[in-house]
């Protein structure tokens, strides 16, 4: 995806990115490739993929949700900051958060943002744990392909506050859906629609998961990551 190919694509998802985003998206890209070559973050490094697989992949979010009716943003698993630093970018309203357990990712990432001059919250820590401080926080949690739908759900629904949104952007679900449908059932929380589409060129399935919040999570609901690991949530008897 070209540049002017990204620009036109943006308009069809109602998005009018300005120049000054523009050249920060320009910046992000350069930095992400000059820092890749001695720290491994990702293996889409060509100009045309990182606008097509990283820049646009995460804006196809804007399919699920209004993000100008959104004021808070938890992005789990962050990795190089795809979708979060991208949102803050084309959405400089958003109070982002990024989080990643990777101390070298988180690292990247906040060089990133002083490059970038923005206000973006980078943590290096683990979801479960840093669930346990923020519960019930957030207007909207995202995350991109992280992990099996039903353990992203148990570890990323407590952050939500009553009536956000978890939306993950994955790939195929079609395996792990059903498990997944029975977690977030559990977790007091709904599957209000499923966003399915293919990446721009068929470059790949699509699917963004909107997940509604409907109260909020206890101290007590929360479990050991390797607990959600080998036993899915079950009802009470």
């Amino acid at each position: 995806m070209s540049k002017e190919e990204f620009i036109e694509e943006l308009k069809k998802l109602n998005i009018n990115i300005t120049d000054k985003m523009l050249e920060e998206l320009d910046i992000y890209k350069n930095f992400l490739q000059e820092y890749n070559k001695h720290t491994n973050l990702t293996a889409i490094t060509d100009d045309e993929d990182i606008y097509l697989k990283h820049f646009y992949d995460s804006l196809t979010i804007v399919k699920a949700i209004d993000l100008n009716k959104m004021d808070n943003l938890l992005d789990v698993g962050s990795g190089a900051g795809f979708p979060g630093m991208v949102l803050k970018i084309i959405f400089p309203h958003l109070k982002v958060t990024l989080l990643d357990s990777n101390n070298k990712k988180t690292k990247f990432l906040t060089e990133l943002k002083s490059k970038l001059n923005l206000d973006v919250d980078v943590v290096n820590e683990r979801v479960e744990d840093y669930a346990k401080n923020n519960l019930n926080k957030f207007s909207l949690v995202t995350s991109r392909a992280v992990a099996n739908l039903r353990v992203l759900a148990e570890i990323s629904l407590p952050l939500v506050k009553k009536d956000g949104y978890f939306i993950p952007l994955k790939g195929n679900i079609d395996p792990e859906l059903d498990e997944a449908k029975s977690t977030i059932s559990l977790m007091i929380s709904k599957i209000e629609d499923i966003v399915s589409f293919n990446l721009y060129k068929d470059e790949g399935i699509r699917n963004i998961i909107r997940i509604k919040k409907e109260a909020e999570t206890k101290l007590e609901m929360l479990r050991p990551y390797n607990k959600i690991l080998r036993k899915p949530l079950a009802k009470k008897s």
